[in-house]
């Protein structure tokens, strides 16, 4: 316990600037089930087992379903490239002249973490559509729909901008509403993808697992290295 003499009594943190808590077990956890979850699908697919083929039943009811074209289409094509990546790119702009301006010690680890996660898309994803080589739903031509990568697109960068922001936020409130938006946004290209035929279920369900995976890694980092500093830390009294 401290005394009024503690010299770090006055830089006890607060509820707007104690550090985030870095992940322990429960991402942990949530890692190993992503994996598992991964290689379960990845096996069924591969092996033409039951999983898939509850899959391919399962991909026709959501095509038919009563969501407007244009609308589907719209939601798919926030996993497109020219969408998802500029708002990840204005995300890690945004966090990193905050950093810098706050003059927050090595601010730079958590947008270079969102940005290599990002890199690691095409890096993961072209490899695994050759070599597992799935063919499309009905009316999509050629092979290599497994996994998604607009949906693997899609997760990293608004998964990436929201956990940048994160730290950033001030208030239980702010942050639960950014996370439950980007599940939302993520979830809505997910639909969009298998209402218009583009992918089945699965290959969007694989995307999320593989890349939550990728995204516990940069969680990681943006709870060590992605939060504005505290009081104690801008004060100049106060040993760097």
């Amino acid at each position: 316990m401290s005394t009024p003499s503690d010299p770090h009594t006055k830089c006890a943190p607060t509820s707007q600037g104690r550090r985030p808590p870095v992940p322990g077990r429960p991402t942990t956890f949530l890692f190993g089930l992503c994996a598992l979850l991964f290689a379960l699908i990845t096996w069924q697919v591969i092996a033409d087992g039951p999983l898939r083929d509850a899959d391919e039943r399962l991909g026709p009811w959501i095509t038919g379903s009563r969501l407007p074209d244009g609308a589907a289409e719209f939601l798919a094509d926030l996993g497109g490239v020219a969408v998802a990546v500029p708002f990840l790119a204005a995300a890690i702009a945004y966090t990193s002249w905050r950093g810098h301006r706050a003059g927050t010690f090595r601010w730079w680890p958590a947008p270079v973490a969102a940005a290599a996660a990002m890199a690691a898309v095409p890096a993961l994803v072209i490899p695994l559509k050759e070599l597992i080589g799935r063919t499309g739903p009905p009316g999509m031509d050629g092979t290599g729909y497994y996994p998604s990568g607009h949906t693997a697109t899609a997760l990293v960068a608004y998964g990436g901008a929201a956990l940048l922001l994160l730290p950033h936020l001030r208030g239980t409130y702010a942050r639960r509403e950014l996370i439950i938006a980007c599940a939302l946004l993520n979830f809505a290209v997910g639909l969009g993808l298998v209402r218009r035929g583009y992918h089945w279920p699965l290959d969007v369900v694989a995307s999320w697992c593989l890349f939550g995976m990728v995204l516990q890694g940069v969680a990681l980092v943006v709870a060590r290295y992605g939060r504005p500093p505290t009081p104690c830390e801008t004060d100049p009294a106060q040993p760097k």
